[in-house]
């Protein structure tokens, strides 16, 4: 008779991963929904609650009463075992968020950015700030992910290109993890709005799709299930140089003096392309999201929707004629101010281009995607350190 040592173990912590996953994903839990929802008895679900709360994992969260009998104790995640600090960095503006390991913030700033600042500085600067107002310990933050508008490395994180801000090209994560002393992850920024997506937005339901950005300059993001295709130098998505009908076929350059691709996808509908088609059109507001929303609020402006909707639409059949997605998202400032109309015109637009049919919709994340995603990373990277 063999035996099997180590498999009680192995049970218990199985046990305790999917009580931590549950009460991460749904908030506080009584023990008998905890069992209820991860299939385990209701003596082991005690056992487990128990475990967790010994070890600082789990705490009381009140009680739920309604029943016959007496209230049932809530347990929910201890928010204080750990912290996590999600940063967005952009040519104009970078926001940074500090939150406990369910999620919730509790200190955020915006700040100018000064694109010919050390990163690393910089960075140091925010998350200190950030301790400060939130009264913790810099110690306490178990991950800290930062979103750029650029090409990464999926392997070695080093970043070959860094929209408009040189200071951050090539291997910054080193000085970065050294400088902040923390485990640092830096992510492309469309990447990470996909995330999300997925987790929080239009698509939590659909089996695969492309997250299409239509802002400064143009990128898009590819999730079939859970998983993002980033293709072998993290270069997948980037949008500006793919050649379409009607644009010049760019050289693989980058113009600095119009901070943008001069040709290629970009030229047909980066903000600066977007504006002057408003202009075109007599709808311009004051930059190309206004001025998307406001087109799409009125009748006057269903001229230039319709262009605009048939340029973005030469991006999306292209991508969709290789993927075959079941769902495309329209995201960024640009994107959402179209709402359904701007979407529903594309997805038409697809239809008649390609065989692929999908589903065109704007983003529901308006606020902070491509932070919010980033601190969706976080939490899941500083739960996998503290509780496994």
């Amino acid at each position: 008779m063999t035996t099997q040592p180590g498999r009680p173990r192995l049970l218990r912590e199985l046990n305790d991963r999917a009580a931590l996953q549950l009460l991460g994903s749904s908030g506080a839990l009584t023990r008998a929904q905890v069992s209820e929802m991860t299939g385990l008895s209701k003596v082991t679900a005690s056992h487990v609650l128990s475990r967790l709360e010994e070890r600082g994992l789990v705490i009381e969260a009140g009680a739920q009463g309604g029943g016959r009998g007496p209230n049932a104790v809530l347990y929910e995640l201890n928010p204080s075992c750990g912290h996590v600090i999600a940063i967005e960095v952009y040519q104009d503006t970078t926001t940074a968020v500090l939150a406990d390991i369910t999620g919730r913030p509790l200190a955020q700033t915006t700040v100018a950015t000064d694109v010919s600042a050390d990163p690393a500085a910089a960075t140091h600067t925010i998350v200190q700030h950030l301790a400060r107002t939130a009264k913790i310990d810099v110690a306490q933050v178990q991950a800290c992910v930062i979103a750029l508008p650029g090409v990464i490395d999926p392997a070695t994180s080093r970043i070959h290109f860094c929209y408009d801000m040189p200071a951050w090209h090539g291997d910054v994560i080193e000085v970065l993890r050294r400088t902040l002393r923390l485990p640092v992850t830096i992510d492309n920024d469309v990447n990470l709005a996909a995330i999300a997506e997925r987790m929080l937005g239009s698509a939590s339901t659909a089996r695969s799709f492309v997250l299409m950005w239509i802002g400064r300059g143009p990128g898009s993001a590819v999730m079939v299930g859970d998983q993002l295709l980033r293709g072998a130098a993290g270069a997948a998505g980037e949008l500006g140089w793919m050649p379409v009908p009607g644009a010049a076929v760019s050289d693989g350059g980058f113009d600095r003096s119009r901070h943008e691709v001069g040709a290629a996808f970009q030229s047909l509908v980066g903000w600066r392309a977007v504006q002057e088609l408003a202009d075109s059109h007599h709808v311009a507001a004051e930059n190309a999201a206004q001025s998307v929303a406001a087109a799409a609020g009125s009748a006057r402006g269903a001229a230039f929707l319709d262009e605009l909707a048939r340029r973005v639409a030469l991006g999306v059949a292209s991508i969709c004629a290789v993927l075959d997605p079941e769902l495309v998202v329209l995201g960024s400032d640009v994107g959402s101010a179209g709402g359904d109309e701007l979407a529903g015109r594309v997805q038409r637009a697809v239809a008649g281009m390609c065989l692929a049919r999908p589903r065109v919709q704007a983003s529901t994340i308006v606020d902070g995607p491509v932070v919010r995603g980033a601190r969706l990373v976080a939490v899941q990277q500083a739960r996998e350190r503290v509780f496994f």
